[in-house]
């Protein structure tokens, strides 16, 4: 049997990895996207954190109300983000291209230079698009279980906001480890700003 067509197909792949990995070293994108990832994944899990306790306070006990809240939050970060992070990145690369042709004194529209620069732009909204919404989503997962009474509103709350500092705890450990610190002290830091807003939405509900 011939083996000809999984060779062009892994050939194929192969091209398009190293083409990516190309574009990335010469926009340096990855260090952004980091960047993106971390500021907005962090973005979204304190946001889903505060609307589950402004919830709980508020005394819904519908899970549904919970899921559709945050994800239209989430929906609406993810956009924001996305669309942000498009202009202004197609904005700063762009002049970035500019001033190269000026220095070169040449068109380097049809460069490779220019397709990296695309592949950055689209790759860092999408980064900060997806970060906040994906961390929204998995801070929430417990109340899809609690839907239709399958758990008790109660559970799936604390469920809910264990996940969510435990993300904040890890996102810190990611941080820590981008810079070189110490992992878990970062992953502290971090935690502890998901502890504030907990505490103090605990006493604005002790307030009333």
């Amino acid at each position: 049997m011939s083996t000809e067509p999984p060779k062009k197909k892994q050939g194929f792949f192969k091209r398009y990895a190293n083409r990516i990995r190309t574009y990335a070293e010469i926009t340096e994108v990855g260090e952004i996207a980091r960047r993106y990832f971390i500021m907005n994944a962090f973005d979204g899990a304190l946001t889903t954190l505060g609307f589950i306790i402004g919830f709980f306070i508020a005394g819904v006990t519908d899970p549904s109300i919970v899921i559709v809240a945050v994800l239209a939050g989430a929906l609406a970060m993810g956009i924001s983000g996305l669309w942000g992070a498009y202009l202004a990145e197609s904005a700063e690369r762009k002049r970035e291209l500019k001033q190269l042709e000026r220095s070169m004194m040449t068109d380097l529209s049809h460069s490779i230079q220019a397709r990296a620069s695309r592949f950055a732009i689209i790759f860092s909204a999408l980064i900060d698009g997806l970060s906040p919404a994906l961390a929204s989503i998995i801070g929430i997962l417990p109340f899809f279980f609690g839907v239709g009474g399958g758990a008790q509103f109660n559970i799936l709350f604390y469920i809910s906001i264990s996940i969510n500092l435990t993300m904040l705890f890890f996102l810190g450990m990611f941080l820590g480890r981008i810079s070189k610190e110490n992992v878990v002290w970062m992953g502290v830091k971090v935690l502890l700003a998901g502890v504030l807003i907990t505490l103090i939405l605990w006493l604005v509900n002790l307030g009333h």
